[in-house]
């Protein structure tokens, strides 16, 4: 499997050189020395290729893209560190009074 072919099948993938390495189980530097020339994969990497290649797009392990969703609304309450800060606040009255003055500048949550 040639360099471009490499770079072909990451393209018919639609997948990076991380995406491509990590479904492999690689390291990301030795895909891109296969599409380099440095190196050249081996049967066992060239048949993986393939069977990825025959799979489709699909078959290629995804990290989700972009800023994680934090927990909202009612969500929220099954998360510790909420009670975390609420525990501080009931302990802490200067806390208490920090926060309530940083909350005035945020709307009321809609009920």
């Amino acid at each position: 499997m040639s360099p471009e072919d490499i770079q072909a099948l990451r393209a018919e993938l639609k997948c990076t050189a991380r995406e491509l390495a990590e479904t492999l189980g690689l390291e990301q530097k030795e895909v891109l020395a296969w599409e380099t020339g440095e190196l050249f994969p081996t049967k066992r990497w060239v048949t993986a290729m393939q069977r990825l290649k025959a799979a489709g797009p699909t078959s290629i392990q995804r990290k989700p893209r972009g800023k994680p969703k934090g927990l909202t609304g009612m969500q929220r309450l099954s998360d510790p560190e909420l009670w975390l800060v609420i525990r501080k606040l009931l302990a802490h009255p200067a806390l208490f009074d920090e926060v309530k003055k940083l909350s005035e500048r945020y709307d009321d949550a809609p009920s």
